[in-house]
């Protein structure tokens, strides 16, 4: 299994938006996407670097996996 990235928000929320996730909402520094189809809702804490259980909680609720997530990750780079 793949170490998950060390990731800022910024970053995390891109790389949702690829898979069809859009930012719903803010409320104080925790942001809600929501994807239509297949129906999901993530909430992102708006900080500079998330931390590792934090990212692998979002990672679940998008039912992603971490190689999939850093795949996401590096099409952002290119």
């Amino acid at each position: 299994m793949p170490k998950l990235p060390v990731v800022s928000a910024r970053k995390c929320i891109d790389a949702l938006e690829k898979i069809g996730f859009y930012v719903n909402r803010q409320k104080g520094s925790h942001i809600t996407l929501h994807r239509d189809n297949p129906p999901g809702r993530v909430t992102v804490p708006n900080h500079k670097e998330l931390k590792p259980g934090m990212l692998k909680r979002i990672l679940k609720d998008a039912g992603l996996t971490t190689q999939e997530f850093i795949d996401l990750l590096n099409d952002n780079l290119e």
